[in-house]
C-alpha cells in the first residue's frame, strides 16, 4: 500500500504486512461542539486503521484530544477544566454516534504534564530552549530542517507568539507560566504553569507509538506551525519521529445558503441529526482524503440517495461479482487510499456478500439491514393510503411530506406500501 506523504509530495509505499504501523491523528482543541469539519480527521484514519488491519497489518491507532490549550482558556476563564471535560465528552459521544468503534488510545494532554515536562527538559538542556521569566521558548534557528514539511522559508517565519522577551521573533512556546484568571496549571522546573500545544502531541505521540512511528495524521490547516513544530521538538533531541505525514483535505462549507438544511448549526451532533450517521459517512467516502470537500446541502442529499441506492441492493436478488470485484476494489484503497474509486466499484456490485463486507469496512453494514418504522411513521403512512384511497390526494400529498420530514418514504407498491428510512 501506498499513500501520500506531505514531507516529500510524493506517494510512499508502507512496508508490507504485518508492519506493525503506529499512527498518531491529531484530534481536537475541545472548547466547543464539534463541527463536521473536525470530523474528517476522525472518519478517514478510522476507515484507514480498519482497512491496514483487514489486509494483515497489525495497527495502534492514537487519537489526541487537547485539553490543555488558550482556546480554551479564553473560551471559559476560570472555567477552562469543567469546559475541556465537558467538550470532551461531547466529542466522545458525537464521533460514538459515527459507529466506527473508537481508537486504540484517545491520550489527554493534562494526563501527559509529566512527559510532556521531561521533554522540554531535554530541549533546555540541549540547548534548544530557554527560560524566559516563567515560559520557555524554542530556538527555531538552532535546528536548521525547520520549514521542511510546511515549505515555509525559515528567515520568513512569522511570529507565532508575541513576547519581547524572546530572543527571536520566530521562537514558539513549549512552557507559558499562569497568567491571572488561569484555573489550571502544573508544577514545573520554570515555575507554575502549563504546556504550549506543540509540545504536548510530541509528548502523547511518544508516550503512545515510542520515538518513531510510521504515520501522523491531521488535517491541513496543522501542516504549520503544528506540525512543523512538533518535528523540531521531537527531532531536535533525537527522536526520529513519524516517517510519514498524512494531511486530510479541509471541508469547504461555503455560505448559508449551502447548508439551509442545518442554519447556521454546522456541529457533527447537529449534522447527525438532521442527515443520520449513514448519510454522513457516505458523504465523507465521496472525496479523497487529501483534497477538499465541499459540504452542501446539494452534496448531502446526494449522499442519503446513494446510501438508499445500496439498501436498494440488498432487496434486490443476489447476482455474484465477477472473480476480480474485490481485487478492484483493494487496488483503489491501496492506491493512496483512494475511497471515491472504491465508491465507484461498490456501486457496480449486485453481490450481498461482497457489498456487505464492503460497507461494514465503512461502518455502513447497517445499509444491508431494512430498518422497522416507528409507530408514528407507520401511522402517517396508514392515513395516507386512507387518503389515497378516498380520492384526497391532497391530504394525501401533506402526509408524504411529513413522512420525508421524518427522513421516511412510503413506497407504493402492488397490494400496498414499503416504508424505506432515506436518512
Amino acid at each position: 500500500m501506498r499513500v501520500h506523504d506531505t514531507l516529500t509530495g510524493s506517494l510512499v509505499d508502507l512496508p508490507p504486512p504485518p508492519g506493525p504501523i503506529g499512527m498518531y491523528v491529531c484530534g481536537p482543541t475541545v472548547y466547543q461542539r464539534a463541527h463536521i469539519g473536525n470530523a474528517r480527521p476522525f472518519v478517514v484514519f478510522s476507515w484507514l486503521a480498519r482497512w491496514l488491519r483487514a489486509t494483515g497489518y497489525e495497527v495502534t491507532f492514537v487519537h489526541n484530544v487537547t485539553d490543555v490549550n488558550d482556546k480554551i482558556y479564553d473560551a471559559a476563564p476560570g472555567r477552562s477544566a469543567e469546559l475541556a471535560r465537558t467538550a470532551t465528552r461531547w466529542y466522545l459521544e458525537d464521533t460514538g454516534d459515527l459507529g466506527l468503534g473508537v481508537p486504540d488510545a484517545m491520550p489527554l494532554a493534562t494526563e501527559s504534564i509529566p512527559e510532556i515536562v521531561a521533554l522540554i527538559g531535554e530541549l533546555v538542556e540541549a540547548g534548544f530552549a530557554y527560560p524566559v521569566e516563567g515560559d520557555v521558548y524554542y530556538r527555531v534557528s538552532r535546528f536548521p530542517d525547520y520549514g521542511r514539511l510546511s515549505g515555509q522559508r525559515p528567515d520568513r517565519v512569522e511570529e507565532q507568539e508575541p513576547n519581547p522577551l524572546k530572543e527571536d521573533p520566530r521562537d514558539f512556546a513549549l512552557w507559558k507560566s499562569t497568567k491571572e484568571g488561569e484555573d489550571t496549571s502544573w508544577d514545573s522546573p520554570w515555575g507554575r504553569g502549563r504546556p504550549g500545544w506543540h509540545i504536548e502531541c510530541s509528548a502523547m505521540a511518544e508516550r503512545a507509538l515510542g520515538r518513531e512511528f510510521w504515520i501522523h495524521g491531521g488535517g491541513l490547516d496543522l501542516v504549520f506551525p503544528h506540525h512543523e513544530n512538533e518535528i523540531a521538538q521531537s527531532q531536535a533531541v533525537g527522536r526520529p519521529f513519524a516517517r510519514i505525514w498524512m494531511h486530510n483535505g479541509m471541508l469547504e462549507l461555503g455560505g448559508d445558503e449551502m447548508h439551509k438544511s442545518l442554519g447556521n448549526d454546522v456541529t457533527l451532533r447537529h449534522v447527525l441529526d438532521v442527515w443520520g450517521r449513514e448519510a454522513t459517512l457516505v458523504f465523507f467516502l465521496t472525496g479523497h482524503w487529501h483534497g477538499p470537500l465541499d459540504f452542501s446541502d446539494e452534496a448531502m442529499a446526494a449522499a442519503s440517495a446513494r446510501a438508499d441506492s445500496f439498501r436498494e441492493v440488498f432487496r434486490q436478488p443476489h447476482e455474484p461479482a465477477p472473480s476480480d470485484a474485490w481485487g478492484r476494489f483493494s487496488t483503489a484503497l491501496d492506491d493512496d487510499f483512494s475511497t471515491p474509486a472504491a465508491l465507484a466499484v461498490m456501486h457496480d456490485w449486485r453481490d450481498h456478500d461482497l457489498l456487505l463486507r464492503a460497507l461494514e469496512l465503512f461502518g455502513l453494514g447497517s445499509l444491508a439491514q431494512e430498518e422497522a418504522a416507528p409507530p408514528e411513521i407507520v401511522d402517517l403512512a396508514e392515513r395516507r393510503r386512507a387518503a389515497r384511497e378516498s380520492r384526497d390526494f391532497g391530504e394525501a400529498d401533506r402526509l408524504r411530506s411529513e413522512l420525508e420530514a421524518a427522513g421516511w418514504e412510503a413506497r407504493d407498491e402492488p397490494g400496498g406500501y414499503r416504508l424505506v428510512r432515506v436518512r
